[in-house]
């Protein structure tokens, strides 16, 4: 046993090692030889041999009772492994090392087994083939018999997962082949398939291609020969059968509106492969449609033809009334009427509009107008005998230039209410920093105002500007109190607060002011020391001394970041010190910020404390590792942020 002392100032440090010397007679037991070894026929192979020994062993070599002597294909290696080059059948047999040391003798056999290549029998073949038939690649070996080979097929070089697959692929076959059976083929089916057989000692692979036949292809020409308000007549020319007769077309449209190609209606409603022609029936008016041909056949449905170009259906009537017929609100004396306009594709024809028609309830004269837009949505009618409030019978009727269309069913509609009569109680204003005050005040009841109050508008200007020159900002009803920022500092402001409904803003309450307060210090904390202890950080900083136009300071906030952490942390302090519970396995970017009633002041500059892997507990991070500013180590920042 060996021991050594370290000793200084502080104190004394042991560490000791035992040194053995040990001698042992070549042993086997945890490493024999390989009991059986494959060799290919014609490779290299080394037969390793790792006694234990001490001191370490000579060896030789025997195969079967025989001493095997060194020759220009056998060679013994350093380590007492053999080395045989070129393998023939002859050399397999039991192979014996026997390793020897002064202190006794040992030996381990195994067998080499020399194999045969493996050779494909029957490769897969090139195959044409139809979409839905089943069919089989084959893939037969020869092999060694003292080997069991493993089939794997690969389709476009992909592994094919025989588990996700299942049902289009099997493996079928014996234990010398690895047939392919592809059920119910589809186009996706069709490209390279290869064969791998892998054994133990050696890999060959074969490859075929298989092309699968499918649907029609796309029709040609296709044209609109004539067209009415509601049909279009079409011919077209066959495209390729792929082998497989058309048994029928189906018709598909888009217009403008529509979202991409439709399947549409059409004379014969079945159209048979040997038929070219068919009526497309219940088309819009006034529509560009396109048309194209979609051919199938037994094996399936093919690509569609190209589009036969645009062609416009003929004017007509418009048969749709606007939709979601309602209305309300609007300022005192007006009835506002709104609706959904009738999409374009149901217009029917030029000169769209729409026939506006509405009645105090209980009456039986309809008053009507015409709104010539297409788009209208809204129609205002304002009569100083309009009572707020007062309920109308209202519908909404469609024309265009081929003649008048249906109305709308009737809803009932209410006039535009009064203004809110009454102006917000108790508002109050308060300063909450430099840049920000809160208003508040006392809801407007319903039941004292002439309309259902939606919110409120409060207004704000600097104590030299003019009252009309004022901000405005809303809040809805339920909201009593607003908080605006972006105020300038040290700047006396007035708020006034009015209550609004869907007919505008009522009286507006008397102002109230208050004055932001100064702008927090524009010193930042300076002399930040940071020493590092078994309980974290400890930080002490100067005083911040507000200038005469500022706010005093009321406190500190110390922000940090760890490279582990996404987002900043924070601390709040009164003194000019403070400790971050903080482990030293990782690294810190810490600032400091003075607080004040204007808001916060400005950040120290960012100081780095690198990740610790050791250290006395004893130690000052300010004398031992010192301060890193941000601005000076961009370099080791990047290596910081990395990590």
């Amino acid at each position: 046993m060996y021991q050594c002392v370290a000793e200084n100032r502080h104190g004394v440090i042991y560490s000791s090692g035992e040194l053995r010397v040990t001698a042992s007679a070549p042993d086997f037991s945890k490493t024999p030889l390989k009991k059986l070894l494959q060799v290919q026929i014609g490779s290299l192979f080394i037969y390793e041999c790792t006694p234990k020994a001490s001191p370490r062993a000579s060896c030789s070599w025997k195969k079967g009772n025989e001493i095997l002597q060194e020759n220009e294909r056998v060679t013994f290696l350093e380590d007492c492994s053999l080395r045989i080059v070129n393998v023939t059948k002859s050399d397999g047999g039991i192979y014996t090392c026997i390793a020897r040391n002064q202190f006794g003798t040992a030996s381990s056999s195994g067998t080499l087994v020399a194999t045969d290549p493996t050779q494909i029998t029957t490769a897969p073949s090139a195959m044409d083939v139809t979409v839905g038939e089943s069919i089989v690649l084959p893939c037969q070996v020869y092999h060694d018999p003292h080997l069991s080979p493993t089939f794997t097929w690969y389709f476009n070089g992909q592994l094919i997962n025989f588990e996700q697959e299942g049902s289009y692929f099997e493996k079928v076959g014996g234990i010398a082949s690895g047939d392919l059976m592809i059920r119910n083929i589809q186009l996706k089916h069709a490209g390279q398939y290869v064969c791998v057989i892998q054994t133990s000692v050696d890999s060959v692979s074969a490859a075929g291609d298989v092309i699968v036949r499918g649907p029609p292809g796309p029709p040609r020409s296709v044209r609109v020969d004539e067209i009415t308000e509601t049909t279009a007549q079409l011919s077209w020319q066959p495209g390729s059968d792929n082998h497989s007769p058309v048994t029928n077309y189906v018709v598909q449209a888009r217009t403008p509106f529509s979202v991409g190609w439709q399947a549409v209606a059409t004379v014969p409603e079945v159209i048979n492969g040997r038929t070219l022609t068919a009526t497309v029936v219940d088309l819009n008016p006034w529509v560009d449609y396109e048309f194209r041909i979609v051919a199938s056949n037994k094996i399936g449905v093919g690509e569609p033809s190209s589009s036969s170009g645009k062609a416009r259906t003929e004017e007509a009537v418009p048969e749709t009334p606007p939709a979601e017929v309602s209305g309300g609100g609007g300022i005192r004396h007006e009835l506002v009427i709104t609706w959904e306009p009738v999409p374009e594709e149901l217009q029917n024809g030029e000169g769209f509009g729409y026939v506006v028609a509405f009645r105090p309830l209980g009456t039986t004269t309809w008053i009507q107008t015409v709104v010539t837009s297409p788009d209208a949505s809204k129609y205002v009618f304002r009569n100083e005998s309009i009572q707020p409030f007062s309920p109308f019978e209202v519908k909404v009727g469609v024309y265009n230039n081929k003649g008048e269309g249906p109305f709308s069913s009737i809803t009932t509609v209410n006039s535009a209410e009064e203004e809110p009569s009454l102006a917000p109680a108790n508002v109050s204003v308060k300063s909450l920093s430099s840049s920000e005050i809160e208003v508040s005040w006392d809801p407007v009841l319903h039941k004292m105002n002439r309309g259902t109050i939606i919110g409120y508008e409060v207004r704000y200007w600097k104590a030299d500007e003019k009252e009309d020159s004022a901000d405005r900002r809303k809040v809805k009803r339920g909201e009593e109190s607003l908080r605006i920022e972006g105020l300038n500092s040290s700047t006396l402001y007035y708020v006034t607060v009015g209550a609004f409904n869907t007919a505008g803003t009522g009286p507006i309450s008397s102002p109230v002011n208050t004055t932001t307060k100064k702008p927090p210090p524009s010193q930042p904390p300076r002399n930040i020391i940071c020493s590092l202890n078994t309980s974290g950080v400890f930080l002490t900083w100067d005083q911040v001394k507000a200038m005469e136009n500022e706010s005093e300071v009321t406190g500190y906030k110390v922000l940090y970041m760890g490279n582990r952490n996404n987002g900043m942390n924070e601390m709040s302090t009164n003194s000019t010190s403070m400790e971050l519970p903080l482990p030293s396995s990782d690294g810190y970017i810490i600032e400091v910020r003075a607080i004040s009633e204007g808001g916060e002041g400005n950040s120290s500059e960012q100081i780095i404390i690198p990740k610790v892997t050791s250290m006395d507990a004893r130690g000052s991070f300010a004398s031992g590792l010192e301060i890193y500013l941000l601005s000076t180590i961009i370099p080791f920042i990047l290596l910081f942020l990395a990590s």
